[in-house]
This record gives structure tokens, sequence and C-alpha cells, in this order.
């Protein structure tokens, strides 16, 4: 049986870092942004909207676009 997250892309990710880490090779992080998650009519499920810096979750939810509103620190991918 698989052991599921240790065995997956994360995984893998991490030995990546070891090996740069041993040849002494830096990976940059983008740097963390503020992300503005919520529901829409379109998607009832929470997923991101925008960036905080791009979108006003004030109005989306004062005109009714967007509820469940939550901004999270996250890196762009």
């Amino acid at each position: 049986m698989g052991k599921g997250y240790a065995e997956g892309p994360a995984a893998e990710e991490r030995l990546a870092d070891l090996e740069r880490a041993e040849r002494g090779e830096v990976r940059e992080e983008a740097p963390e942004r503020a992300a503005v998650y919520g529901s829409t009519d379109e998607d009832t499920e929470r997923h991101f909207l925008g960036w905080l810096d791009e979108v006003d979750p004030d109005k989306l939810f004062a005109t009714g676009q967007a509820w469940g509103l939550k901004v999270v620190r996250r890196r762009e991918t």
C-alpha cells in the first residue's frame, strides 16, 4: 500500500530541494501575496477570486457578486 503524501509530488520536490542544497544552488521562491477566496453564483465552492491588490472583497460582497470571502497569503504559481 502506498504512503500517499510521502510518495507524491511534494516528496519529489523536497528531494530535489535537498539535491540543490547539496550543490549549493538556491531556489528562489515567489513572494507571498494576499489572495482573495470566496464563493460565487457560478461556483458555490470557495475558490480563488483574485489578488487583494486587484479585487476589492468589500465591493464583491456588497454587490452580492461573492460571499464567504477570505483573504489568505499564498505564493504565485
